[in-house]
């Protein structure tokens, strides 16, 4: 897997941030040794993105299935017709994955 010099700066300040490389690997698809070979320079220069540009931070395996947990929530609400308990569902749940966790 290659990494493009816009996912180079975000690793920079995810790793600046004090993100854990392995949540980091997992978030790009990618190994931990393709993190290590960015901050290294592999993948061009080392300039990290600002943190408003920043992913949240922690793990998003466990993000993605919290979000999955609205998801579904606001599917079923649609499908009864509720649409104001949708649009709730959708709003909480993209406010829980957006919570910076360790």
């Amino acid at each position: 897997m290659s990494l493009s010099s816009n996912d180079v700066k975000l690793i920079m300040g995810m790793v600046s941030r004090g993100d854990k490389q392995h949540d980091i690997a997992a978030y790009f698809g990618a190994n931990q040794a393709r993190i290590v070979e960015a901050t290294e320079g592999k993948y061009g220069p080392t300039i990290a993105a600002p943190a408003a540009e920043l992913p949240p931070k922690g793990p998003p395996g466990v993000k993605g299935r919290r979000l999955k947990a609205f998801v579904e929530k606001a599917v079923a609400a649609l499908k009864t017709g509720d649409h104001t308990e949708a649009l709730k569902q959708l709003e909480a749940g993209l406010s829980r994955y957006n919570l910076n966790e360790s």
